[in-house]
């Protein structure tokens, strides 16, 4: 667990789309001077019952713990669309958290979330909206991005005023954008820096 204040960047990837996303929106809060960024993922659902998944990832992230959640100064969510909707792997983390429901853990901390989709139209802003409600009902402050970031809007790719995303293309090749990536880290710095005024 970080030594400074956190930003916890917690996503879940399939293709690796949503993985890039979350390193940039890591670099954007390593921006802001006295915190630093967190990055963590949750394993897959598996579809054999009582199935047990090694307690490291073969690659990328660590998984996350409740204890990592709870003492995070700020979240930021991200996860590719099930038609419309955030990944199983993602709401079935989210569903375990009642406990810091109940003691109120992340009420007043600030929270973002990322997509990716395979369409430009593939369900961007509702698999974001999916992400906020859980987030909203624990008492978290919603960040969104604002207009006066350019690549808002002049972007041809991805990005919402409600959370950065990522085209894919239907086979998963498409890079992540200059303006997505840019976007990423906007998201980042902003609630890094929102987390770092209310402490």
């Amino acid at each position: 667990m970080p030594q400074k204040p956190y930003i916890l960047v917690l996503y879940y990837s399939r293709y690796g789309a949503t993985a890039q996303m979350a390193q940039h929106i890591c670099r954007g809060v390593e921006e802001v001077e006295g915190i630093e960024a967190c990055l963590r993922t949750v394993p897959a659902v598996s579809t054999t019952c009582e199935a047990v998944a090694d307690t490291i990832p073969d690659s990328g992230a660590p998984y996350v713990t409740m204890d990592e959640l709870k003492n995070c100064a700020g979240l930021i969510l991200g996860s590719p669309t099930r038609f419309g909707n955030m990944a199983a792997a993602l709401k079935y983390f989210l569903d375990g958290t009642s406990a810091l429901w109940l003691s109120g853990d992340l009420a007043g901390k600030p929270a973002g979330v990322f997509s990716s989709t395979a369409s430009l139209h593939g369900g961007q802003e509702t698999t974001l909206m999916s992400m906020m409600l859980p987030l909203l009902h624990h008492g978290m402050i919603m960040v969104g991005i604002p207009y006066t970031e350019v690549d808002l809007v002049t972007t041809e790719t991805g990005g919402t005023p409600y959370g950065p995303t990522h085209v894919s293309g239907l086979e998963n090749k498409n890079p992540v954008s200059q303006s997505e990536k840019n976007l990423c880290k906007a998201l980042g710095k902003r609630v890094a820096e929102i987390a770092m005024k209310l402490k």
